[in-house]
């Protein structure tokens, strides 16, 4: 089989079978058409380790970063070892394949006080009854309050939300889906952007839909603008114009930890699969941790 032909096939079975996110699975697909252009579109037996090596050389001299060789590595090791087991090959090449230790990044996060300045901002922005404004603020109460992702909170739906409970009900990466609780002053903005918001939105469109939250012109509304409203709301705070929702994600888990919340019962908020992944969030916490004793304690 050609490699080309491979791909397709091994992308199809990662949503399929192991129902990776569609953002995930064009990962696999952009990385491994890196690969066929580099290598050219043989049959995927031909293709050695010293090819592989090449490949990631090239791309190491092009000045990608070492997180985006690593993903192409484990593109690369995912194909083969697929491709193995479906018997397209004899042997993997990819397993003496040495993917660079990534640099642990720590997420920008913003203090619990001026989260609470900005979200008391949206609170007196959306005080005179502005559709949009009354939006704004229930996202940021939503995204903060429940640590979900922006895919995630663009994909709820009316019947997602329970105010009763003060849950969202959210379908995260592989398909999983999750409940997250979410405090009082989220139930207070959703229930006032649903009560006067949502309705006058949703006027500005003849299509009908189930989304929670919707646009300027009525229909759901997209990651973009969520970014958007993020970076302006919270960008000044952590000094950064690229700020995204993800800072709301990182903040929520930090001073859960800060407040002496479990990890485990973290992990399950967030929705991470490993507990590996929901642990960079300690480091956070005792950077802050290391920060004030260095500011406060005389022998320090």
């Amino acid at each position: 089989m050609m490699l080309s032909q491979a791909t397709a096939d091994f992308v199809a079975h990662l949503e399929q079978v192991r129902r990776l996110s569609p953002a995930t699975a064009r990962a696999y697909r952009a990385d491994l058409a890196d690969l066929a252009a580099t290598t050219g579109d043989v049959e995927i037996g031909l293709i050695d380790l010293e090819q592989l090596r090449d490949w990631l050389w090239r791309a190491t001299q092009r000045g990608d970063a070492r997180s985006t060789i690593a993903r192409r590595t484990s593109s690369a090791k995912g194909l083969f070892r697929w491709a193995l087991d479906a018997g397209l090959v004899d042997a993997d090449p990819s397993l003496r394949l040495v993917a660079p230790k990534r640099g642990r990044t720590l997420p920008r996060v913003a203090t619990a006080d001026g989260l609470d300045g900005v979200l008391a901002d949206a609170e007196r922005a959306a005080a005179d009854g502005d559709p949009v404004a009354l939006r704004d603020h229930a996202i940021l109460e939503t995204l903060y309050g429940s640590g979900v992702r922006v895919a995630e909170l663009c994909g709820l739906d009316l019947d997602d939300v329970d105010l009763d409970r003060a849950t969202v009900r959210v379908l995260g990466k592989g398909s999983r889906e999750r409940t997250a609780p979410f405090g009082r002053p989220a139930v207070r903005a959703l229930s006032a952007y649903l009560t006067r918001g949502r309705p006058a939105l949703a006027a500005r469109t003849d299509e009908t839909t189930p989304a929670v939250f919707l646009g300027a012109r009525g229909r759901r509304i997209g990651p973009r603008s969520v970014y958007d409203l993020v970076a302006r709301a919270v960008g000044p705070l952590v000094g950064s114009s690229a700020v995204g929702p993800h800072a709301l994600r990182h903040s929520a888990a930090t001073h859960l930890l800060d407040g002496g919340a479990d990890l485990r019962a973290v992990q399950e908020l967030l929705g991470h699969a490993s507990l590996g992944t929901t642990q960079i969030y300690t480091h956070v916490s005792n950077e802050r941790l290391a920060a004030a004793y260095r500011q406060a304690h005389p022998r320090a």
